[in-house]
C-alpha cells in the first residue's frame, strides 16, 4: 500500500491566531517511513501568490511532527517549527522585487497548507495534495479596536487593545516610503498597547501643499494619543524603523512637548543635520546621494552618512536621551549605517553617563527590515523613489534563516521592554486568538 492510498490526516493548531503564534503542524496515518513534502501557499492582497515547502519522513506510526522533526529539504532545512511562514517566497514565474505587506489589518492572512507525497519541488499547484487545512494569521485580536484619525491634519490610525483601559500609548512610525502602514499597531495593540501608526511622508498636508511636516506634526499626534480618554498620558512610547528612528531620536532628546516613557529604534541612524527636521533629513540624504552603490541592479544605501560625522552638531545629542532606549541592529543592513550609528550612539551616550537606559540588539546576518516574526524576508525588493514615483530595486540585507531569527527574538524584547517601561513590571493584556 502506497502514501497515496492512506488516508493521511492534517492538523494544525491553532488554525486561527495571532501572527506572532507559534503554530504546531501534524501529518497523522501516513505510510510509515514513507516521504512527503508539507506546503504553504498564501496569495497576498495584491493577487501575487508566495510558498514554501519542506520535505519530511514519515516514523513508524506514519506521523510527522513539523514541531519536532527535521525538514531534510525544501525551502529550508533542520528544525524550524515556523520555517513554512518565514519561509514564502513568490512562486517560480513571480515578478521579481516583491515584498509581502498586510494591507487590510481586519481580515487574517490566509496560509493554506498541504501534504504531498514524495518529496517534490514544483508542480503543487497542478496536483490534488493528500489533505489541505486553511489557517488563519491575525493581526488584530478579538476586540481591538481600529479608529482613523484624521483630526488636527493627522493622517493616522489608532489602534486600541479590548477592554475599558486606560492603557499605555504608543506611536509607531515607519520609514520614509510613505502611506499609512498599521499592521505593526494592530499587533501591538493586541499585546495591549494603545497603538498609533502615522503616515508622515504621503500624508493629506504634504499630498496637498507639496510640503514636508514639521515636527510640530509629531507633536500634534503625541498630543492627540495622550489626550484620548483610553490612554494613559504618562505612560507612551515611540517606535521607529528607518526614517522613522530619526525622527523618534529626534523628538525624544529635543521636544519640549513629547514625553516618553521609552523609544524602540530599529536600524536607522542618530546623523541629521542641525535642524532635525524632515525636509532637512531628506535634503542632507539627497546631497550625499553621491554616496549610493548600485550593485547587481540594486540600490545599496548604507554609505550615504558615512563616516559617522565628528561634528557633534550633525548627531542628535543622545547624551541628553533621558527615557530608556532600545536599539535593534541588524548588522548587514544594506540600507541604512545601523552598526556604525548604534556603536556612535554608544559611545556618545558612555561619555555623557547615561549609558544605563541604552539596550542594544545585534543581529548578524540580519539585514534592514527587521519585521514582526515569522514575517517573510525580503533580501531584496522595489521601493517607489520619493519626488519621482519610480520604481527602482533596494537591497535591504540579511540572510533568510538568521533575519527569520532575528525577527522573533527581537520581537519577544521588544514586548519585554515595552512592558517593563510602560506597565511598570505589570502583566501585558495580550489576547490569543486561539483561546477563544
Amino acid at each position: 500500500m502506497d502514501v497515496k492510498q492512506h488516508c493521511v490526516k492534517l492538523s494544525v493548531q491553532p488554525s486561527r491566531g495571532l501572527l506572532d503564534e507559534k503554530f504546531v503542524i501534524l501529518v497523522q496515518n501516513a505510510l510509515p517511513g514513507s516521504k512527503i513534502t508539507i506546503h504553504a501557499l498564501h496569495q497576498c492582497e495584491d493577487g501575487h501568490h508566495w510558498q514554501a515547502f519542506a520535505h519530511y519522513v514519515a516514523d513508524t506510526t506514519g506521523a510527522v511532527n513539523v514541531s519536532e522533526d527535521f525538514s531534510l529539504g525544501g525551502t529550508y532545512s533542520g528544525l524550524e517549527p515556523m520555517g513554512l511562514l518565514w519561509g514564502l517566497k513568490p512562486v517560480p514565474g513571480s515578478k521579481p522585487g516583491l515584498r509581502m505587506r498586510k494591507k487590510n489589518v481586519q481580515i487574517p492572512m490566509e496560509v493554506t497548507v498541504s501534504v504531498y507525497h514524495d518529496h517534490q519541488t514544483e508542480g503543487f499547484m497542478d496536483q490534488v495534495p493528500l489533505a489541505a487545512v486553511v489557517v488563519e494569521r491575525w493581526y488584530m485580536a478579538p476586540g481591538v479596536r481600529r479608529i482613523p484619525i484624521t483630526e488636527d491634519g493627522l493622517t493616522a490610525t489608532l489602534f486600541l487593545p479590548p477592554g475599558p483601559g486606560p492603557f499605555p500609548g504608543l506611536l509607531d512610525l515607519w520609514g520614509i516610503g510613505g502611506q499609512l502602514v498599521e499592521y505593526r499597531a494592530a499587533l501591538l495593540a493586541s499585546h495591549g498597547i494603545a497603538s498609533m501608526t502615522i503616515d508622515y511622508m504621503t500624508c493629506k498636508f504634504t499630498m496637498e501643499t507639496g510640503k514636508h511636516v514639521g515636527n510640530d506634526y509629531f507633536e500634534t499626534a503625541y498630543r492627540v494619543l495622550s489626550q484620548h480618554p483610553q490612554v494613559l498620558s504618562s505612560r507612551i512610547a515611540m517606535l521607529g524603523l528607518s526614517m522613522g528612528t530619526s525622527i523618534t531620536l529626534r523628538m525624544a532628546v529635543d521636544s519640549k512637548v513629547i514625553k516618553l516613557r521609552c523609544a524602540v529604534c530599529i536600524s536607522g541612524s542618530h546623523v541629521q543635520p542641525p535642524d532635525g527636521s524632515l525636509g532637512g533629513i531628506i535634503s542632507y540624504f539627497v546631497k550625499n546621494g553621491g554616496k549610493v552603490r548600485n550593485e547587481n541592479n540594486a540600490i545599496i544605501s548604507r554609505d550615504l552618512l558615512l563616516p559617522i560625522p565628528s561634528d557633534p552638531t550633525y548627531k542628535v545629542e543622545m547624551g541628553r536621551l533621558q527615557c530608556p532606549l532600545l536599539l535593534i541592529v541588524g548588522e548587514d543592513d544594506q540600507n541604512w549605517c545601523t552598526y556604525e550609528s548604534a556603536m556612535d550612539m554608544k559611545e556618545m551616550m558612555e561619555r555623557a553617563g547615561n549609558s544605563h537606559l541604552l539596550t542594544l540588539l545585534f543581529y548578524p546576518n540580519a539585514g534592514h527590515l527587521i519585521e514582526p516574526p515569522y514575517s517573510p524576508h525580503a533580501r531584496a525588493s522595489l521601493f517607489k523613489g520619493l519626488g519621482t514615483g519610480q520604481k527602482f530595486m533596494v537591497l535591504w540585507g540579511g540572510q533568510t534563516l538568521e533575519h527569520s531569527r532575528a525577527q522573533e527574538d527581537s520581537w519577544k524584547k521588544m514586548l519585554v521592554f515595552l512592558k517593563e517601561n510602560l506597565y511598570g513590571g505589570t502583566k501585558l493584556g495580550a489576547t490569543s486568538l486561539s483561546q477563544l
